[in-house]
């Protein structure tokens, strides 16, 4: 990385003089009245004003580069870059009017003094210093600015990663321990069915393990986990659950968060059903509406508005949507009145090859 941008270095101060002096040659033809006009010094001097700036605009870089003086500057250092960048500034003058005066590059007919020379290069050279040094800052404040938002952007996703595996690491301890005290209700009084059970949890488990792998997996594999779950809850329920679906198979195959539906059918078991007297019914709904996937879950009972909107399956569902969609998906949980409550979930519509 360092040859590269030492040898990107060198092509731009090569490239940039080069050009100036280009320039320089096009315009002294634009107002010379005739090619000839221009004289042999002309050029000299051009040379050694190419020169001189290389060696001395190299120089300027390595004070900058040694006195860490590179962007972003700290404010207490601005003193010595501003005295830096006059001192050579200076030098490159006084250089530029010594080397000209030595090699006897001026014409003899209207001989300048030294000093006058030296005036004329620091008031009409000098800004091709001033030049390099804003074309050299401008470059690095870019290019920080660059890394800086590329820094973010891999900050952020390191964060949403982070946060992910976080939920994840919550949902299959919260899940697994609902499931073995239903399982542990069932090992005295019948035993038969808390094998049952037993295996019913082993596929949910092996299920789980696999889908937290995935940052998403197919909604056909989370509604398997799911019925697999109500199975082993219909055994504590019985009679007292009552279990409907409604899928359209065509949104089989549209990714969401995995064990995202099964938190949110634990949750209505939970605080809807689980505190019926009579138990009560759980509906699974998937469509398409609005160029959104949305699945419903209806459940009997009703909002505690004590209990407020943050409980973990809620909070889990609305962290979870908001890190893999953005603002493209959208969650909400609503009392629909006759004792029932219908929780909603919208996510863009992904187009799945096969």
């Amino acid at each position: 990385m360092r040859t590269s941008k030492s040898t990107l270095y060198w092509w731009c101060q090569f490239g940039g003089w080069l050009f100036y002096g280009l320039t320089m040659v096009f315009f002294a033809f634009i107002f010379k009245d005739r090619p000839g006009d221009i004289s042999k010094i002309f050029y000299y001097r051009l040379i050694i004003t190419i020169l001189l700036g290389m060696v001395f605009t190299h120089l300027l870089r390595e004070f900058v580069i040694n006195m860490e003086l590179r962007p972003p500057i700290q404010i207490s250092k601005w003193w010595l870059l501003t005295t830096i960048i006059l001192t050579i500034i200076v030098l490159y003058s006084l250089c530029n009017s010594a080397v000209v005066e030595w090699l006897g590059y001026y014409d003899k007919a209207n001989k300048a003094s030294v000093s006058k020379r030296f005036l004329s290069n620091l008031v009409f050279d000098s800004p091709l210093i001033l030049v390099w040094v804003s074309i050299y800052y401008i470059w690095h404040y870019v290019e920080l600015g660059t890394k800086s938002e590329i820094q973010k952007v891999k900050l952020e996703s390191l964060v949403k990663e982070l946060e992910l595996k976080t939920i994840k690491s919550h949902i299959n301890p919260h899940f697994i321990f609902n499931a073995l005290n239903s399982i542990r209700a069932l090992v005295d009084e019948n035993p038969n069915r808390a094998r049952t059970a037993i295996t019913e949890l082993s596929n949910i488990l092996r299920s789980s393990m696999q889908a937290e792998k995935l940052e998403t997996v197919p909604f056909e594999k989370e509604l398997n986990i799911v019925k697999d779950y109500l199975a082993l809850e219909h055994i504590r329920f019985e009679d007292r659950l009552n279990v409907a679906y409604e899928i359209d198979e065509d949104t089989l195959d549209q990714p969401i968060p995995p064990m995202m539906l099964q938190t949110l059918v634990e949750n209505a078991i939970k605080h809807g059903i689980g505190k019926q007297k009579d138990g009560g019914f759980i509906k699974v709904i998937s469509d398409y509406r609005d160029d959104h996937h949305e699945l419903v879950i209806q459940n009997t009972g009703k909002l505690d508005p004590n209990a407020g909107n943050d409980g973990f399956g809620i909070n889990s569902t609305r962290n979870r949507l908001k890190l893999l969609f953005g603002g493209k998906a959208n969650f909400e949980i609503r009392d629909l009145g006759n004792n029932m409550v219908e929780a909603i979930v919208k996510m863009p519509v992904q187009h799945v090859y096969s």
